[in-house]
This record gives C-alpha cells, structure tokens and sequence, in this order.
C-alpha cells in the first residue's frame, strides 16, 4: 500500500522536526516528508488536517501474558490494545510460563506478533535461568533469536557475586542489561509506600530504601563492570537523584518510569481499591514531583505503561491478596497527554519520552520519522478527547483510569506503512 497523510503537524523529536507538512509512504517506509516523490501515486490518502502525526510510541514494557497466561491476555489482544494507544513498538518482558530463557520461546513470541501485525514486539530475555537467579540463560542464543535486552525482574539473584558475573559475561557481549532495583528482604510482605496512609490503612509497607540501596548496589556493579544498563519501573525522588549522579559519572545507564507513577500516589489506596494494587508500589506525592522533574530533564528519558493485564478475579480478592498490576497501554497516549495538560511538558518533549528516548535506550530501530525510515507512526488529534473503556481491546480491564476523560485521541496507528489501528 502507498499512504500520504496530508496537511498534518509533523513532529520528530530526534531531528527537532515539528512543522505542517505531508507524508509519503511506500514499501513499508517514509519516501518523503513534504513532496511528494515524482510518479509517486497513494492508493490512499489521509486527510490529516488538525492531527499530529509522531513516531509510533515505544513501549518498553508491556506484559504480553502469552504463552502460558492467556487467561489474563494474549500476544494478539496487548498488541491490538498497544496499537489502539499509538504503540506501533513494544518490549515483552521475560515472565511468561515457560520463561522467556530459550530461543524456542523468544521465537514463539516473535512469530505470534508477526503474525497478529498489531505492532512490532521485542522480547527482553531472562538473565538467569527460570529468572532463579542462580544460573546464567542463554544470553547470546536469546539475543541472536531476537530478544534486544535481559533482566531478572524483581525476582533478586541469590548473591552479589552472581549477579556481578552475570553483568560481566553481559557487558563482554554488549549485551544491555534492565534492572528493577528492590532489595528483596525490605520489600519482603510488604504491600504500599512506608508511609502514613500504608499505617492508617493497616498495610505492610515497603519503604523507599528497598529501592534506594539496591538502585547504590546495582548503579556500583555497572561501574565495575562496564555493563550497558537500563533501569526500570523507577519509583522514588531520591532513586532519580541517583540516577542522575551516575549519569554525571559517565554511567552508560538509561532509566524509564511508569506513567501511572507520574499521575498517582499512595493516596490513592485511601479506599482499599485493589486497581491500584501496584508493586514496586505507589509513593508519595513529593516522589511524585521528583520523578516528574526527572522527566522534564532528561534524566528519565523513557516513560512506559508497564502494562500488566488479569483476568477480573485477580483483583476481586482483599487488597492483599489480589495480583499487582494495571492494565493501561491502550491508554498510553491520552494518559501521557495528561502531562500536556497539567503544563509538565511541552508536546514535543512529551513525544521524545515516549518515542525516540525508550528507542535509543535499548538501541532499537525505532522512534524516528525521516525519509527511509520504517513508517511506523501514529496520528492523533490533541483537541478531541478519549473516555476511558469505552472501548477496551485488552483482555485486562484492571484499570483504575476506566471512566476518566482524557486528552487526546489517537486517530490511526501505522506499522510498516499499514495501518493497525483506525478510531
């Protein structure tokens, strides 16, 4: 299929490009931002006057559930929901059943996400065996069957030495390494922030040190080892200041956070509701702010969904017995544009965290809008507004945003100069 998309407002934060203009797409790739080639002729056209058309969102984490959880999704529903929230690129990460730690089940992955033609998938691979964190996985058969990154989880390795071999295999290989920092024995049974509303509600708290002395320990090891490394799911104001001082450093680290991290807080457990049932978890609104000014900066360059979908029952126990997670990567885009709204960020610079920040952080082949590249792309009108579950592709509803109002509307969600989602 040939595409022009007319009249849009072209952002590409990687170039700084942001003006009205056209695209062309032929073969799977931008031909032309402007005019269109000679003899070039579009089997369609899309009318894009008043709409944005960015590099597709990357996401760096989102939860496929396939294989062995099809009960709480599946490759081709998160992806359908991924291409509905302007996704056209995303990581899976590695706990699946069985564990993403063979090439056989990288493979699986990747061919099932060809296949559903929803958005281009990335498998990250497990560091250690069954994510055990005893035996080293097979890191360069993994990478050589697809998967652009390894990590653990929050699941910690038995010792300290492991892990610093692990790293040091990782950083022979050039291998990019994610970490969740959580010190597992100060977060052990704990369900919300240590903090005031964890003890009026009567939860067992993790405090912000299990992030804080595992992100010392892990940012010590990088240095010692040399190892590409990308932290995760950051959650504290102070677990940013270290980040940043690494950075200083000449670290070659990289960091991403949750959107649902830069909206709420542990205040939101005020009701007991177990949608907001998060781990790491919710903290308070002064890491909140932190967090959100590491945005703003450049200190956090990514911002992901941490997508992670269930099956309704999961959710309908007390809040201590419910599984964690939010489901939210259909609502990446009008929930990031909440941002906008509140005066955090500029719409360009939103755009690079969501697109060219996640892509050059794992070094994939994304988050760019220039003549050769591949067209995946999203168009969206910033005027209009989407409600929250009016439409939901996820087989997880496990969202406390159902309901909202937001801003924002993605219009058509392109992959390889196809379009995989049209609303």
């Amino acid at each position: 299929m040939t595409l022009s998309i007319l009249g849009a407002r072209v952002i590409d934060p990687n170039s700084g490009l942001d003006q009205v203009t056209d695209l062309h797409v032929e073969g799977g790739r931008i031909v032309a931002i402007g005019a269109a080639p000679a003899g070039f002729k579009a089997t369609r056209s899309i009318d894009a006057a008043g709409l944005v058309a960015a590099p597709g969102l990357v996401d760096l984490s989102v939860a496929l559930r396939e294989p062995g959880y099809s009960r709480k999704g599946t490759i081709a529903s998160e992806t359908r929901a991924a291409a509905a929230g302007g996704v056209t690129s995303l990581c899976c990460p590695p706990r699946t059943k069985p564990v993403l730690d063979t090439s056989a089940v990288a493979e699986l992955v990747i061919d099932r996400a060809r296949a559903a033609g929803h958005a281009k998938v990335f498998p990250i691979g497990a560091l250690s065996k069954g994510l055990e964190g005893e035996q080293l996985a097979e890191l360069v058969a993994l990478r050589d069957a697809g998967c652009v990154a390894f990590g653990n989880g929050l699941e910690s390795f038995g010792n300290t030495r492991t892990l610093c071999r692990a790293l040091e295999y990782a950083a022979t290989f050039d291998l990019t390494v994610i970490f969740h920092s959580q010190d597992r024995d100060l977060a052990a049974g704990g369900l919300a922030h240590e903090g005031a509303m964890a003890s009026f509600l009567g939860l067992p708290g993790i405090p912000e040190t299990a992030e804080t002395v595992a992100l010392a320990r892990d940012l010590l090891l990088v240095e010692q080892t040399g190892v590409r490394a990308h932290f995760s799911q950051l959650t504290s104001a102070r677990g940013a200041q270290l980040i940043a001082q690494a950075q200083a450093r000449g670290l070659p680290v990289t960091a991403d956070v949750a959107l649902y991290q830069l909206i709420l807080t542990d205040e939101a457990l005020v009701d007991f509701s177990s949608l907001y049932h998060v781990q790491p978890p919710l903290r308070t609104r002064a890491d909140r702010d932190g967090l959100r000014e590491a945005v703003k900066s450049g200190v956090i360059q990514a911002i992901s969904s941490h997508h992670q979908p269930h099956e309704r029952d999961a959710k309908l126990a007390p809040f201590g017995a419910t599984e964690p997670g939010i489901s939210s990567v259909e609502l990446l885009l009008p929930l990031a544009m909440t941002l906008v709204a509140d005066g955090l960020l500029d719409l360009p610079t939103l755009l690079k965290r969501l697109s060219a920040g996640p892509a050059a952080a794992l070094r994939l082949p994304a988050g760019e809008l220039k003549s050769g590249a591949a067209a995946d792309l999203v168009l969206f009108d910033p005027q209009a507004s989407t409600v929250a579950g009016e439409q939901w592709r996820s087989k997880g509803d496990n969202c406390p945003f159902i309901g909202h109002c937001l801003p924002g509307a993605v219009r058509y969600t392109v992959v390889d100069g196809h379009i995989s989602h049209e609303g």
